[in-house]
């Protein structure tokens, strides 16, 4: 056996030992990567507020600046290549991409035209539902709730709940306050 043959199969051992560790404590398997890493830990390397917390496998691009107590689900794509900023004691769930820029332009140009970048904002104590996309120059306004799977293609004002394909207000979040 070969040193990395061993090397291999003491990962393999530690993987399965901190699996288990992790499956009798939380009832939930992850990813390697997850179980090397502290969530807390990611998010503070990252310069993200105090409190929050970021999955491993995480795809983090620019500047992206996140506030408090906000948890960052797995899966999550976060382009902060033209600025992006989530607020306070947010959910950004599973499988979420929140973008700031595109290539449209300068793909149908056949690179002529460069990236379109713009700024996008989440505000405090909002909720964004499993595989949800935000696309680059919109704003969330603060306590608002997007429904799984939506296309936020459009700004959200405060206090709504919206989703769909394109997502639209379907109405106040008063029956979560």
């Amino acid at each position: 056996m070969t040193s990395l043959d061993t090397l291999l199969e003491q990962l393999k051992a530690l993987q399965r030992r901190l699996q288990g560790e992790k499956l009798e404590r939380f009832r939930r398997r992850v990813p390697l990567g997850d179980l090397l890493t502290d969530r807390a830990e990611n998010a503070r390397e990252y310069g993200f507020g105090e409190g929050t917390t970021c999955y491993d496998n995480v795809l983090i691009l620019g500047d992206v600046k996140v506030g408090r107590h906000t948890w960052i689900g797995p899966g999550v794509v976060l382009d902060g290549q033209g600025g992006l900023e989530i607020g306070d004691y947010c959910a950004i769930s599973s499988g979420v991409q929140i973008y700031t820029h595109h290539t449209v332009r300068r793909s149908v140009q056949l690179g002529a035209a460069g990236m379109d970048k713009e700024s996008t904002r989440i505000g405090n104590g909002v909720y964004i539902g499993p595989n949800s996309i935000v696309q680059m120059g919109v704003t969330i306004g603060d306590k608002a709730v997007i429904g799984a799977m939506s296309l936020v293609n459009r700004d959200v004002p405060a206090g709504v709940k919206a989703w769909g394909c394109p997502a639209r207000v379907v109405g106040p979040v008063d029956d979560y306050l």
